[in-house]
């Protein structure tokens, strides 16, 4: 089908290609494309420092995620405005595996999530994404915002926790106990932004809210310093060493280095020991990320084609997300994924092609040399105020609260098990889990569809009332394993009370091997009993089922009929005078 063809191509760089060959790419596009670039650029730089802390690393390895990985999926990718960079949605997979492996563990697990995605692209997975219900999806992402928003209680309230337990009641636990060490001028500061991040975008003016914010906090950040009431920055919080030796506060003022990721540093700062108990536990977390970077990305995509009218390759863009992640970790940057907020943001600058994403990673490349002394005075509280927003953002709270309201009770049940387990346990289980319930309760409800009717005194199906001993029954719906046993069951009790059973089976569009089995069953059933079975009006794939396995007519026992006048042609005028024809 025409229309579906963009879920199954596979073509590096598509979305490129197509823009920069199109006859309307002109110069303007190009310059349009630019002052894109430079503002989402300078958005991505605060959100991208965030979110490297918020996932357990320094902030530099955020801003090297955005540059190098925001780049080279754009350039590789198969969708049009996506902008790619760290996002909120896998600081619950990360902060983990950066507390227990460091650095080093996380970057491997990327480079692997990365390989897996390509894999995913080459056997052109980027389909199923319309598979995914919308239950399990708002029911990962509410978790995820709380998950996030718990973190960043300890920086919000300056209470100098450092690291938290792993499991969610123990890190309520500890917040809970903190309590009474708040810190009132970072609390203070906290509040201060997150005010102007709620009400900044009220204004309606171009200046994005949270670049406002992050000003306007260092500011008085400053103010504070000077009257003997300091918070934590990123200068006084992270420091750096270089290979010549030098060292620092912050952010190091240069471009990223190539570096092998597992020899980057591991939890306890030394080199990560490797062993195959290692690679082992880090496999299945870069699983979770390919699927959940494999979910956001292509979602992403769906919602920029919804708002401009455009197609990605949902294979292409695998491709493109698969690749920049490979290639990041060598640089030190962690996991990237398309990120809706800062994709709008790209849509609403003009963006016209990917050139302008290609140009936002060279813009955070530039801000790291440049403003790398700057960006130390970021005060903590100020970003653990922004990351409240982001996880708020990312909660999509009013569409969860819309579903809780009119969904059926199935999709509530859901949405319910996909949070709860994303907040107790992880983001595997719950998406595994979501997706086996959804599915169970999805073929529970197809199945309730297939029905068998007694239509014997219709006499608009039957025009003339069949002779004692014979029933005419109806069936709808898909005849598959989790309906046709008790459709067939029911009607093997006719059997022992009928002479003859005649079955419409027009209504009937799928027979599986569970639905060919009930129907053997059946068939044994009317062989034991005498009883005679006609089948009529039987679709191409029954039948093609049936002519596969093997079913033919029996005499005396199974007939097949192209239409139902034909059966009830053959229907015996009298008690126990009919034959086979």
């Amino acid at each position: 089908m025409p229309h579906r063809a963009h879920l199954f191509s596979l073509r590096p760089a598509n979305a490129l290609r197509e823009t920069l060959l199109a006859p309307d790419y002109s110069r303007h596009a190009l310059l349009s494309d630019l002052m894109a670039g430079l503002t989402v650029g300078i958005i991505a730089i605060p959100l991208a420092m965030a979110l490297a802390i918020a996932s357990g690393v320094a902030p530099q390895h955020g801003l090297y995620t955005a540059a190098i990985a925001g780049f080279v999926i754009a350039l590789l990718g198969g969708s049009r405005y996506s902008v790619s960079g760290p996002t909120a949605a896998f600081v619950v997979i990360l902060h983990p595996i950066a507390q227990q492996y460091g650095l080093a563990g996380l970057l491997v697990a990327t480079s692997l999530a990365g390989l897996i995605l390509v894999i995913m692209a080459m056997f052109r997975l980027g389909r199923f994404i319309e598979y995914i219900p919308e239950s399990v999806t708002l029911g990962f992402t509410a978790g995820i915002g709380v998950v996030i928003a718990v973190l960043q209680v300890d920086d919000f309230m300056g209470l100098g926790l450092g690291s938290l337990p792993e499991a969610f009641p123990g890190k309520l636990w500890a917040l809970g106990q903190g309590m009474a060490h708040v810190h009132w001028p970072s609390l203070a500061l906290a509040v201060l932004t997150l005010g102007v991040m709620v009400l900044w975008p009220r204004l309606r003016l171009p200046v994005p809210a949270h670049l406002v914010a992050v000003l306007v906090g260092s500011v008085v950040a400053l103010l504070l310093a000077k009257q003997g009431l300091g918070v934590d920055t990123i200068g006084s919080r992270f420091t750096w060493v270089l290979p010549d030796g030098s060292s620092g506060q912050g952010i190091p003022p240069v471009l990223p280095h190539f570096l092998l990721p597992w020899r980057q540093a591991g939890a306890d700062g030394q080199t990560l020991q490797w062993d195959l108990q290692v690679f082992g536990d880090l496999l299945p977390a870069a699983f979770a990320i390919a699927m959940l970077g494999a979910i956001e990305s292509l979602l992403c995509a769906v919602v920029l084609d919804n708002a401009t009218g455009t197609r990605h390759s949902a294979n292409s863009e695998l491709l493109g997300q698969g690749v920049g992640n490979i290639i990041v970790p060598f640089f030190g940057g962690i996991v990237a994924t398309a990120a809706i907020a800062r994709s709008f943001a790209n849509i609403k600058a003009g963006a016209r092609s990917p050139l302008a994403a290609m140009i936002h990673g060279l813009v955070v490349l530039a801000g790291i040399v440049l403003l790398a002394r700057l960006l130390a005075y970021l005060p903590m509280p100020t970003i653990a105020a922004m990351l409240l927003v982001v996880a708020w953002n990312m909660s999509e709270a009013p569409k969860a609260v819309r579903l809780l309201r009119t969904a059926p009770r199935g999709d509530v049940w859901v949405f319910a098990v996909c949070f709860g387990l994303t907040v107790m346990i992880d983001m595997v289980v719950a998406i595994t889990a979501g997706i086996v319930l959804a599915a169970l309760l999805f073929v529970k409800e197809v199945a309730a569809m297939t029905r068998v009717s007694d239509v014997t005194d219709n006499r608009r199906l039957v025009p003339q009332q069949p002779v004692a001993g014979w029933r005419i029954f109806r069936i709808s719906g898909p005849l598959f394993f989790a309906a046709a046993d008790r459709v067939f069951g029911e009607l093997a009790l006719q059997c022992k009370q009928q002479q003859g059973i005649v079955l419409q089976m027009e209504g009937v569009s799928l027979l599986d091997a569970g639905g060919l089995t009930a129907l053997n069953k059946l068939i044994s059933q009317c062989h034991k009993t005498g009883t005679r079975l006609l089948v009529a009006e039987l679709q191409f794939q029954p039948l093609k089922t049936l002519a596969r396995a093997g079913i033919k007519p029996v005499a005396g026992v199974l007939a097949f009929y192209p239409s139902l006048a034909e059966a009830l042609a053959d229907v015996p005028k009298k008690p126990r005078d009919w034959e086979d024809g």
